[in-house]
């Protein structure tokens, strides 16, 4: 089983930045897309930003430009930096991993971080 870590959520004023990080650790044959979603209270999860194991990488709409996710294999972790940061981007962030284990495909999400942006 693969457990995550995140951290880097916190309060920033809008045009600001924050750098977010997810850290797997666990039993998993292999970890595939890596990646980072978003809710709002009353919505639905939305992705963000998603990165493969080769490094190819989806953005929303919403964030092209202005977020970049990258990943670090040799840690397991990926880091979602935040620019530019607008007031509708405060919300939970969620690290979401997907991995293999023992011929089988796994989903595991993160506890979720805090995104505050004041105007």
């Amino acid at each position: 089983q693969v457990q995550l870590v995140e951290s880097g959520g916190g309060l920033v004023q809008a045009g600001g930045s924050l750098r977010l990080s997810c850290a797997a650790s666990g039993n998993a044959s292999s970890i595939n897309a890596m990646g980072w979603y978003r809710q709002a209270p009353g919505k639905q999860r939305e992705l963000v930003a998603v990165i493969t194991s080769g490094g190819i990488t989806n953005y929303a709409d919403s964030v092209k430009g202005r977020f970049t996710i990258s990943r670090d294999n040799a840690k397991n972790t990926i880091y979602l930096q935040m620019n530019s940061l607008k007031p509708e981007d405060a919300v939970v962030y969620y690290c979401n991993v997907h991995y293999l284990w023992a011929g089988r495909y796994f989903e595991v999400w993160g506890q979720g971080t805090l995104v505050t942006v004041s105007s």
